[in-house]
């Protein structure tokens, strides 16, 4: 799942640069004399780092297709464990149970008003040595699509989410009784099936539209980067913002002997059958629709007028898959802490793909592998981290995040009293640093950045993507930029491992990647392969050693920290520009909704259109109420308050703490992330307990940050919106009340923590 991430986390870092420069001191336990034998550990680790074994791996690990309940996924992640022994960890395989449906019929056929069936295949490109093995293979299907044997006039809904269908509403075309067609993007592909059964569709047809990732974004593999005319996207369709992992066994590790739900009472598997095709199987399809011309930004690069339909296309769309148990295996390798035993920190990342994965997702294993050889061979050398660390190859990550969501579900008491956080990876290529995940590390996540040095350029990490920033930023927002002495990293969704960390259990969390020059047209595809990789992803793996040098900093840090890295001035600041997002939110919902009502009224819209088409003039909507914020800014000004407090505390505090006092503190500091959360849950969703960053219920990937008020205000549901407003500001009171702690802790013990190599 890991190439749309990497674009999603550039743009979060893009669109948060306006959030103010001020800045407090850092909690990292490093500096002084500390500093000096951090880098030199640090330089130890970079020389451990080999290219040719992240090489060698990938070559290995990519050979066949390895999806969950394949062999050669198995012997990847037994490879995968035996490596780590031979490194020195303690090394475990844990076996969970999970329903994987593969496919056994796929009929896709146009009727009328001429007859085609779609190829539905992916055919050998030459140079590319593993796509000839397609009897290996997963055909282009959707996982978790229901059976279902469906006819229908076709309608095209561009990318599919709820304003699409706002907009053919006006155009005065209903889906109810037909089959959807619509193109990757926009959001998680689960939420297409899902906003089309809403709206009474039968069947959905998902095509990826050559503008999004094809020849219009530049040529196609094998000559270039970009999905060729054949190639599609496989994935699961699940409904996860309602929950991850196992659909059977919500909540609780899907082992062996786990009481499973029927899978008809199962709520997040689609109501209508779906099936992905490629452009060149899509083009005959939406050639043969009439209707309403598509809106303009509705339009792709196909070599056709676009229209919504419905019909005159008639389609006939058949699905039927095995519905089975398979076994999936994580591997779960840890190095004891020699001070703080009980404190873990956790880094993860995925092995199983849809296919070959060199890509998604064993770019980013090898980077893992090549940090834990690394620190392996360091603590071969007699070094030990403080911490405990803990190094996790994820199972059935592409199925629903299963590997991670069912360990976490299994382990969560321990969890809750052991981790500290979670570093993720889910890919990576050549290009730039992206990040995004708890504010609480914004501060550390620059200090690291300037210590890893570009491969291209010679400069920083740091630098160069501020420098991005810089040249992408809207002129009013250049200055600010520049004078920040850190970068904002971004919020997150959901499409990865970190989920069941940081949005079910509560722990900090950070998903790490780079990217941003690597094309982008293998993903899911069979031609996500080693041959693509070294020549479009990162041809002289140097972003491969980059990315082991990010990670291993961050991991190799935490675990030696005097305390753990948490700084709240960050946090704080991105809260208030939350509040700050939902309160316009409302307000513009108001003017907007005034205005709109009075064109209805004024029949502006309707003497606007053009009476040879069809318009449908929209109902007037009720106005939107003054809700009561107040709560939520009296809660966010103590929060202001107290962390302008501990910020004074730290500044005031002597030498470095003794070991029951950093005991005392990491407790409270790693357990202000789990402030952030409420057991009931979102609402309709009670899995996701974060208040502050949630995945949107109709946008899968996408962030909906303070989710309750947001999606509240969104569905104009107000009496819910004020009532989360109350809720929220709970919440923060909660945080509040543990900073108070804090402070209370640092006030009384004379120590000043150490600033990180990073700091300037």
């Amino acid at each position: 799942m890991a190439r749309h991430r990497r674009y999603t986390v550039m743009l979060y870092l893009l669109m948060s640069i306006t959030i103010s420069a001020a800045r407090a001191q850092s909690l990292l336990g490093f500096g002084g004399t500390r500093a000096d034998e951090e880098r030199a550990l640090e330089r130890k680790f970079d020389a451990f780092l080999n290219k040719d074994d992240q090489k060698m791996w990938m070559h290995r690990m990519s050979a066949q297709p390895h999806h969950i309940g394949s062999a050669f996924d198995k012997e990847n992640l037994e490879y995968v464990a035996s490596l780590f022994r031979s490194w020195g960890f303690q090394t475990s395989i844990e076996t969970f149970y999970v329903l994987f449906p593969t496919p056994k019929v796929r009929t896709l056929e146009l009727l009328e008003p001429a007859k085609f069936a779609v190829a539905r295949g992916e055919p050998e490109v030459e140079g590319d040595t593993t796509s000839r093995l397609v009897s290996e293979e997963l055909p282009l299907y959707n996982a978790y699509s229901p059976d279902g044997d469906v006819r229908g006039e076709l309608v095209y809904v561009n990318y599919g989410v709820p304003a699409d269908y706002d907009e053919l509403q006006e155009l005065g075309v209903d889906v109810k009784g037909k089959i959807v067609i619509a193109r990757y993007g926009g959001s998680w592909r689960g939420i297409k099936p899902k906003v089309a059964a809403e709206h009474g569709a039968v069947g959905c047809i998902i095509y990826s539209d050559p503008r999004d990732d094809g020849y219009f974004e530049g040529d196609v593999y094998p000559k270039g980067a970009f999905r060729n005319n054949e190639g599609g996207q496989r994935g699961s369709v699940l409904d996860m913002p309602v929950y991850s992992g196992d659909p059977l066994t919500p909540g609780i590790g899907a082992t062996k002997d786990a009481r499973r739900l029927p899978r008809d009472s199962v709520t997040v598997i689609p109501k209508i059958p779906v099936l992905p095709i490629s452009y060149h199987d899509a083009l005959p399809l939406l050639q043969a629709m009439s209707g309403p011309v598509a809106p303009e930004p509705w339009r792709g690069a196909l070599p056709i007028t676009y229209h919504c339909g419905a019909g005159p296309a008639l389609v006939h769309l058949k699905v039927q898959s095995s519905w089975d148990l398979v076994p999936i295996y994580d591997v779960i390798a840890k190095i004891q802490g020699s001070t703080y035993p009980d404190e873990w920190v956790i880094r993860g990342n995925h092995e199983d793909a849809w296919v070959f994965g060199a890509g998604d997702p064993l770019s980013g294993l090898v980077g893992l592998l090549a940090e834990a050889q690394a620190v392996g061979k360091l603590a071969g050398q007699g070094w030990k981290p403080k911490r405990t660390m803990v190094y996790c190859v994820w199972d059935g990550e592409e199925e629903g995040l299963f590997g991670s969501t069912e360990w976490v579900e299994t382990h969560f008491d321990e969890l809750r009293q052991k981790a500290a956080l979670y570093v993720n990876t889910d890919g990576s290529g050549r290009g730039f640093l992206g990040v995004a995940g708890s504010h609480t590390l914004q501060r550390f996540v620059s200090q690291v950045a300037r210590d890893v040095r570009d491969p291209e350029y010679g400069v920083s990490v740091f630098d160069r993507l501020r420098a991005r920033m810089i040249d992408t930023a809207p002129p009013e927002e250049l200055e600010s930029l520049r004078a920040r002495p850190d970068l904002p990293i971004g919020a997150l969704g959901s499409g990865s491992d970190y989920t069941p960390f940081l949005q079910h259990l509560g722990i900090a969390a950070l998903n790490v990647g780079y990217g941003g020059e690597d094309g982008g047209g293998s993903y899911h595809s069979a031609y996500d392969s080693y041959d693509y990789y070294v020549r479009f992803g990162d041809p002289t793996f140097s972003y491969e050693v980059a990315l082991a040098q990010t990670t291993g900093r961050m991991m190799l840090r935490c675990a030696d920290a005097d305390i753990l890295p948490f700084e709240f001035t960050d946090f704080t600041e991105t809260v208030k520009k939350y509040v700050s997002d939902v309160v316009k939110l409302a307000d513009n919902m108001r003017n907007e909704t005034h205005e709109t009502n009075r064109r209805i009224e004024e029949h502006t819209l309707l003497w606007n259109a053009d009476p040879t088409k069809t318009f449908v003039v929209p109902a007037e909507k009720a106005p939107v109420p003054f809700l009561n914020f107040a709560p939520l800014q009296n809660a966010l000004a103590t929060l202001e308050d107290r962390t302008q407090e501990l910020r004074g505390a730290f500044d005031s505090a002597g030498a470095a703490p003794s070991k029951d006092t950093a005991e005392k503190l990491d407790l409270l500091l790693k357990d202000f992330e789990h402030s952030l959360t409420l057991a009931g849950g979102l609402p309709g969703r009670p899995w996701y307990v974060h208040e502050i960053y949630a995945p949107g219920r109709y946008t899968g990937y996408g962030v909906k940050t303070l989710p309750a008020i947001r999606e509240a205000i969104e569905l104009r549901e107000w009496g819910e919106a004020d009532n989360e407003i109350g809720v929220v500001s709970n919440v923060l009171t909660q945080s509040n009340e543990l900073l108070a702690q804090i402070h209370a802790l640092v006030s009384g013990n004379p120590f000043r923590p150490n600033t990180s190599p990073g700091d300037r």
